[in-house]
């Protein structure tokens, strides 16, 4: 009740007082070997969020010297999510959380978790809808936009099998089919297979990516809570990257112990499933890292009972010293509250050899650290299949001077000529990145 009263009783500002400010560098918190800070568990969390604002007339986010920037959709309605057909359609997932999570919001701490979570633009309502884009103008836009499937349930991860077409919506994997050249699917889907979902359903994306034979599809879903507080009878089947088989539709774990992975790819150099985690909260400023990582098949990686490999919570109620010493350290750290949610492997042509087989990442930033972090798009170059470097910064200026968010950034995806694709859920746009002329 203490907790209670005291976000009743002190305003944003107080929050952010109780909590602190980091004087770590930039870059703190990123690479692979990180070292991490002592936990800081403060009774009151670091509350910074950059209210969302939209873009004004004029301003575009910044790209790296040698990269140009131009909308190559605008006016769409929270882009979440992107995926490239084989013929050079772009499919945009306009989404956000489903209405029906009624336990998600219980007890006054959630409340205002919510009404920050709003003000950083996540309170809009779903528009549940994919968007195919088609073709490239002189501008840097697309030539058409059409509704390629609607009356979805907060539709995410999508991709394309031959002829069937994946959906992962956020309490089912469904099915169409598709031909090349389609520009609406019609009907309600085949439903392959069921996803956690429930009235809590906190991290309600889920994401879905094929094995390079199109045999299994693999699916992402996040956690019931931020460390288990919900009690871990709600963690069943979440936390994890599950194996589908299309087929018959029966499904096992491949991985778990991620709290909420978001972005999928085959990395073209190992042949490795990497996947883009994000991390716990609430201790502190600087921890813990969200990550990107390769994927062991059985692989357990910490949460809710440990961080990082073998790094204890304290906060979790029911510890398992069995599974923290099975805990795997993750591959590379992208710094701590980025919310790093796309991930891409650069296959494309277009950009320089340094881009090769290296991985874009799309940072939607953070709400509860002081100074904020993400809020870009950063590359992290890749060397036989491993990491080979620091963050590289390709995208930014999405926060203005004074603190509003412009956009942020989510899902990333390259075109078939080997441009950059972001999708924006608060500017609404879909960036292009190319090179600079």
């Amino acid at each position: 009740m203490r907790l209670h009263f005291l976000f009743l009783a002190v305003p944003a500002f107080g929050l952010l007082a109780c909590a602190g400010t980091s004087r770590a560098p930039e870059q703190f918190g990123s690479g692979a070997g990180v070292q991490l800070p002592d936990p800081h568990h403060s009774l009151v969390p670091t509350v910074y969020v950059a209210p969302a604002k939209g873009w004004p007339p004029g301003k575009m986010p910044v790209a790296a010297s040698g990269f140009a920037v131009a909308p190559y959709a605008s006016g769409l309605d929270h882009p979440r999510w992107l995926y490239v057909l084989p013929n050079g359609d772009v499919l945009v997932a306009e989404s956000n959380a489903p209405p029906d999570r009624p336990d998600d919001g219980k007890g006054v701490r959630s409340w205002f978790m919510h009404k920050f979570m709003a003000k950083a633009g996540a309170g809009v309502p779903s528009p549940n809808r994919i968007t195919l884009l088609r073709g490239v103008n002189g501008a840097g836009g697309a030539v058409t936009r059409t509704t390629f499937l609607q009356g979805l349930k907060s539709p995410f991860g999508m991709v394309l099998v031959r002829h069937d077409f994946y959906v992962a919506d956020t309490d089912s994997l469904l099915r169409f089919t598709y031909h090349e050249g389609d520009t609406q699917l019609a009907g309600a889907g085949v439903k392959i297979a069921a996803l956690p979902a429930g009235p809590i359903n906190h991290h309600w994306t889920k994401n879905v990516i094929a094995s390079r034979d199109g045999t299994r599809l693999y699916v992402t879903v996040g956690s019931n809570s931020n460390v288990g507080e919900n009690g871990l009878a709600a963690e069943e089947g979440r936390a994890r990257i599950i194996e589908i088989d299309p087929a018959s539709g029966l499904a096992r774990p491949f991985a778990t112990g991620l709290r909420n992975p978001n972005g999928l790819g085959w990395n073209p150099q190992s042949g490795a499933l990497w996947t883009a985690v994000n991390e716990r909260d609430e201790l502190g400023n600087d921890l813990v890292p969200d990550y990107m990582t390769s994927v062991r098949d059985g692989g357990f990686y910490g949460w809710p009972y440990s961080y990082y490999g073998r790094h204890l919570d304290p906060r979790v109620k029911e510890p398992s010293d069995a599974l923290v010493a099975q805990a795997i350290v993750p591959d590379y750290a992208l710094g701590s509250h980025t919310a790093s949610l796309g991930l891409v492997f650069y296959e494309g042509k277009l950009f320089s050899a340094h881009y090769s087989g290296g991985a874009f990442i799309g940072q939607h930033g953070s709400w509860n650290r002081k100074p904020r972090s993400g809020y870009k798009v950063i590359f992290v170059p890749f060397a036989n299949g491993q990491p080979a470097g620091l963050p590289e910064d390709i995208l930014s200026a999405f926060v203005s001077e004074d603190g509003n968010a412009f956009g942020r950034p989510v899902g990333v995806a390259v075109d078939q000529s080997g441009a950059l694709l972001v999708a924006d859920d608060v500017g609404n746009v879909v960036w292009r990145v190319t090179n600079a002329l």
